[in-house]
């Protein structure tokens, strides 16, 4: 197993530095992106992934992100895939609802939760598991994508079964607000 890199972070007040350079320090982003691809339950992460660097992020990626998905779910969790009782649920965006993916998963009889437009607070990644991910490694400088990966991995790794039952918690609150802020209803469309 390879070494375990530590990031350079900025983690102390800087002394005798003007307001003005201590808003720019904070302020510098790391020149590296990675994109991660993660899918839970209220568990755990059943199945992530990070994104070539240079690959287009479209509905032919999707689908075999959701073909290794599948894999996973019959690894991680066989008593739902003998049962086909796990959903899926993606937001809106044009990759997810493509023809593409709409087919493959009415090929495979995979229900999909609806999701209201313009709801990023529905997603429990975006509201729950980035912003656990992101506070930790704010003001951080990587050298390599593989630092960054290595360092995800462990951070998501250490995210407890009951912070991921009360981020599903926190879903089921804010869906239901959804619901009544619509007056009482959603009619999306499911796959």
């Amino acid at each position: 197993m390879g070494k375990m890199l530590k990031p350079r972070c900025n983690r102390r007040r800087r002394r005798g530095k003007g307001l003005l350079d201590q808003i720019n320090a904070r302020m510098s982003r790391s020149k590296i992106k990675v994109l991660l691809v993660v899918f839970t339950d209220w568990k755990d992460i059943v199945h992530l992934e990070f994104v070539a660097r240079g690959q287009k992020v479209n509905k032919q990626l999707y689908q075999e992100v959701l073909s290794r998905l599948r894999d996973a779910v019959r690894r991680k969790r066989p008593e739902l895939w003998e049962n086909q009782t796990w959903l899926l649920h993606h937001h809106n965006a044009p990759a997810h609802a493509s023809l593409l993916i709409r087919s493959y998963l009415a090929k495979h009889q995979k229900s999909v939760v609806p999701h209201p437009p313009y709801s990023p607070n529905l997603a429990p990644a975006e509201f729950f598991l980035f912003s656990k991910l992101k506070t930790t490694l704010k003001r951080c400088h990587f050298q390599t994508i593989e630092e960054i990966q290595e360092i995800a991995i462990r951070e998501l790794g250490a995210i407890t079964e009951s912070a991921f039952q009360e981020a599903f918690q926190q879903l089921k609150k804010r869906w239901e607000r959804c619901i009544a802020s619509r007056g009482g209803h959603y009619e999306g469309d499911s796959a």
